[in-house]
């Protein structure tokens, strides 16, 4: 494809069609469950790219599919044991790819196909083909790991199109940045010893997984000191991330000076969602997103990727999502909010004492670790 000045959109509609069952908001089914929809459904991310189409943005942006990702592909990530397992239970009834991560029959194509959006939206920008880039992927990939899915995810998106733009030497130095209100372990475990990618994980204490994201996991290794986590207290809001972004994360990412930044960005910080218990609205995703672009162009000719993450509220993660690839591609279509000033008005919006002491106490910590 020829080089195009446009901010990517990559989409397929058979990321839509993967159907963990009738879980709600539960890893799975159970006696007195009534049956409900799984959170992790197929209409937060469908009705984003509703809304992109009916303000008029997905005409500004560069629209494209992306094939599968191959089984090669995914063993750069994955044991073959696993792939073998997801394989086997696409064609029979499915079940639970480690823990919490149910699927069914046809899942599996869903998740190679969401894999495949990851690995073209990386491409593309890795090798100046494009400035930057949005990935619609459904199911996500955060949480899975070499060996098994966990937490709504299959396969591990983020590592597997990281480690093949790097195989093939289209890219050396990586920063991932992760905004999911949940951990981001898998990519922390990906390149838990590697020197060349740096993981960043903001995310809510002690919510999921419970026994990962403590700030003192550095990395180990070679890799010690390009891991960074910021496990935030449950009630941060506006406030609290903008003074975390400002005084630790731009600053411990431009030190990196990667060649490429990819956001695992997931908007179940929102403070409208069911599974996390942060206060964050659709400017404040734009403000980062604004951030993030401006650090890019200033380190690594601009070269940003947007993985589309967690986020539940069918309702509320348009608006954010939307929100955030008008700042992506530097567009005037914007679209009304009528939630974003109700929820900048809620109380302790505002840096709150107990957050600066703490992120300041971080600050502090990773000095020593890896200057600024």
């Amino acid at each position: 494809m020829k080089e195009s000045h446009k901010t990517g959109f990559f989409w397929h509609e058979r990321c839509f069609w993967h159907d963990p069952g009738a879980i709600g908001v539960f890893s799975s089914a159970g006696e007195y469950l009534q049956p409900q929809p799984a959170s992790e459904s197929p209409e937060s991310k469908r009705r984003l790219k509703n809304l992109l189409e009916v303000s008029g943005l997905i005409d500004e942006l560069d629209v494209r599919k992306a094939s599968p990702a191959t089984r090669e592909d995914l063993a750069r990530f994955h044991t073959g044991r696993y792939l073998d397992e997801l394989e086997e239970g696409a064609l029979t009834r499915g079940g639970d790819a480690g823990e919490c991560a149910p699927y069914t029959p046809g899942s599996l194509a869903a998740a190679r196909q969401s894999a495949g959006l990851a690995i073209a939206a990386v491409e593309a920008v890795a090798t100046g083909e494009l400035p930057n880039a949005y990935a619609l992927c459904r199911p996500p990939g955060h949480h899975a790991e070499a060996d098994r899915g966990r937490g709504f995810c299959l396969l591990g998106n983020i590592p597997v199109a990281v480690m093949r733009a790097r195989a093939l030497g289209q890219v050396k130095r990586v920063a991932i940045i992760d905004w999911d209100v949940h951990h981001g372990n898998g990519q922390q475990s990906a390149f838990y010893d590697d020197p060349d990618v740096f993981t960043v994980s903001i995310h809510q204490a002690g919510n999921y997984p419970l026994e990962t994201g403590d700030f003192e996991e550095f990395g180990e290794g070679a890799g010690h000191g390009a891991n960074l986590n910021l496990p935030m207290p449950p009630g941060c809001g506006i406030g609290a991330y903008r003074y975390a972004m400002q005084e630790l994360v731009l600053p411990a990412i431009g030190g990196f000076a990667p060649d490429l930044i990819v956001v695992a960005c997931g908007y179940d910080a929102c403070g409208k969602d069911p599974l996390g218990k942060m206060m964050l609205n659709s400017a404040a995703f734009a403000a980062m997103t604004q951030q993030l672009k401006a650090l890019a162009e200033r380190i690594s000719d601009g070269k940003l990727v947007m993985i589309h993450e967690g986020g539940y509220s069918e309702g509320y993660v348009p608006l954010c999502g939307h929100a955030v690839i008008q700042n992506l591609a530097g567009s005037r279509i914007a679209v009304p909010d009528p939630q974003n000033d109700e929820i900048a008005a809620w109380a302790y919006q505002s840096l709150q004492p107990h957050q600066r002491a703490l992120i300041d106490g971080w600050r502090e910590g990773w000095l020593r670790v890896a200057p600024l």
